[in-house]
């Protein structure tokens, strides 16, 4: 009789969720399964007439839930040893800050007949900017306030989270944030309907939600109080009692896997639910992060995760450093950029009408023309591009597609490319794209070293990572730190696993977990001596349009820009 042991690891993405069993002595992914939303654009609710707007429909969590998790179930069976009476624990996490407005049961009001058609009632996904005016109102009140509820959030409240998410909504549609009992973070909701008790008063709350979206710390006793609330604006009277106080690391368990949710996944009744937390978190945990490790979880959005034994100073602009975040008895920091594989498919979707062209393909049949040239654009991009030399295109982008959400914390900023000519070709266009999100991830590098938290290594994961040589090179000579690739694919998934082997039981903490599961790819992408060099004169360039576009007070003429990128570009072709 085997003794294998194995975890379920639950990873809901921004346009899927993703369902993982790994052998918890080895890591080995024995199943796993991808569902697709299946509501909105990608399993985003949009409105065509405001770019800030992306909700999520709950059905697609309820239903993605039991078709990912029965699917990898199936596909386990097959390897030996395996059981589903073996699954000794479920991780969860989720995109976040994505709060859902529910009842006084939990119950999302978007089930109701009511508001099953109003997208208020929905889940306000992370990258939901619309309350961009009630952020900035949150900040200065609180930067008035006697305690600056800011000051482990990185100083300035963003667009992307919770509480100006629930003031936006008191303020556009007041009948939705009176009818709803709470607001309940989709990370917390899932464990919670897992163990059969999605009451709000006993839901347990994510201290990585909370301390990262929500402005929790125990320095002031949880939340910030209802008087600073009120101050806000009296619209959120009232809104403390529909909160919570206390919060739990996500080594905690839940509860156990209720009846009814047993019976529809196929697995045993009372497996042990951890804690949940969001995605880049557990990707972070996935990927091995330590204390000097920088984990870059890269995907539509990059995450730049890191934690320390002990608090160091105050970070201006990250996205808020947490007594229990990430590796509970540690702090987690955590930063990011708001779009990077989002900005490369936006780039896709305005090109590939032309793809086709330059694939020479037959044009007879144009039933699928769309779909082969949205396959087709960014290989035939990142093909092309890949010949290209630092410098050559004489372009250089800001990354701002959807706002900067570190170390700038503004969704009022657009992207930008300087340098176009009549000359400038696509592939070029495209490589300024990637080497911006270099930079982008560069300047945040710099300032959490700036504040004396050292970056040993940097370990990356999530698609681009595991799909993009092309990309992981240019982010090495951008940086001119080796990137190495975390072992999974999946780590997201992964990490949530491992949380479910330390509440099943298996580990007294989640380190253990991590050196028994987890590993890195025998793939380092060292940076090449000579693109460093050039790479450094145009991040001098890049961070000149940073601080210009991005400050108040940058007061340095841009004039030598333009002129610089030319004399760059004109060295590239003549070497």
């Amino acid at each position: 009789m085997s003794d294998k042991r194995f975890a379920l690891g639950i990873d809901y993405g921004t346009n899927s969720v993703r369902a993982l069993i790994v052998d918890i002595s080895t890591g080995e992914e024995v199943g796993t399964f991808v569902h697709n939303y299946i509501r909105g654009k990608d399993g985003i609710i949009l409105d065509d007439t405001d770019a800030n707007f992306a909700r999520q429909d709950p059905h697609d969590y309820v239903e993605g839930l039991q078709a990912s998790v029965t699917s990898a179930v199936r596909e386990a069976s097959s390897a030996p040893d395996f059981s589903v009476d073996k699954i000794i624990g479920i991780g969860v996490d989720t995109t976040g800050s994505t709060p859902i407005p529910v009842d006084a049961k939990g119950v999302p009001l978007a089930f109701s007949d009511e508001f099953k058609d109003n997208p208020n009632a929905f889940a306000w996904l992370w990258k939901d900017h619309t309350s961009h005016q009630e952020a900035e109102i949150i900040t200065q009140k609180a930067h008035e306030w006697t305690t600056d509820y800011t000051k482990y959030s990185g100083g300035i409240y963003s667009s992307e989270w919770f509480l100006a998410k629930v003031f936006h909504l008191a303020n556009v549609d007041p009948a939705v944030y009176n009818a709803a009992a709470s607001f309940v973070e989709h990370c917390d909701w899932m464990p919670a309907l897992l163990c059969g008790n999605t009451n709000p008063k006993t839901i347990l709350r994510s201290r990585c939600a909370s301390g990262h979206k929500a402005m929790w710390n125990a320095e002031w006793g949880g939340l910030p109080s209802q008087e600073f609330l009120s101050s806000v604006s009296p619209k959120l009277d009232g809104l403390s009692a529909k909160l919570y106080t206390d919060t739990y690391t996500s080594d905690t368990k839940v509860g156990g896997l209720c009846a009814e949710w047993a019976a529809k996944l196929g697995l045993p009744e009372g497996t042990a639910v951890a804690v949940g937390a969001f995605d880049a978190h557990f990707g972070a945990v996935g990927a091995g992060i330590k204390p000097g490790s920088l984990v870059k979880i890269m995907g539509t959005s990059t995450c730049d995760m890191m934690v320390a034994p002990e608090l160091h100073a105050q970070i201006k602009g990250i996205c808020g450093q947490v007594d229990g975040s990430i590796v509970p008895g540690m702090i987690g920091l955590e930063a990011g950029q708001s779009a990077v594989g989002d900005i490369f498919a936006w780039y896709r979707d305005q090109v590939r009408w032309g793809v086709d062209n330059l694939l020479q393909s037959d044009l007879s049949d144009r039933t699928d023309l769309s779909e082969r040239a949205k396959a087709n654009a960014l290989p035939l991009l990142t093909e092309r591009a890949s010949s290209l030399k630092p410098g050559q295109s004489g372009l250089l982008a800001l990354d701002w597609w959807n706002g900067n959400r570190t170390v700038l914390v503004d969704v009022n900023l657009t992207g930008m490319i300087l340098g176009l000519t009549l000359g400038t070709k696509p592939e070029e266009i495209f490589m300024a794209l990637v080497e911006a999100t270099a930079y982008g991830g560069r300047v945040i590098m710099e300032r959490i070293e700036e504040y004396g938290v050292e970056v040993n290594e940097v370990v990356t994961c999530g698609g681009l990572a595991e799909k993009n040589p092309f990309l992981m090179q240019i982010y090495a000579d951008v940086t001119g730190r080796p990137m190495k690739v975390s072992r999974s694919a999946q780590t997201c998934a992964l990490g949530s696993a491992m949380f479910g082997a330390v509440v099943g039981g298996a580990y007294a903490k989640v380190e253990e977990a991590q050196e028994k599961m987890g590993g890195l790819k025998d793939v380092v992408y060292t940076p090449k001596p000579e693109n460093v060099k050039v790479y450094n004169r145009l991040f001098a360039l890049y961070r000149k349009l940073h601080d210009s576009f991005g400050t108040k007070d940058y007061a340095e003429n841009l004039y030598p820009v333009m002129k610089e990128l030319l004399d760059l570009k004109r060295k590239s072709l003549s070497n």
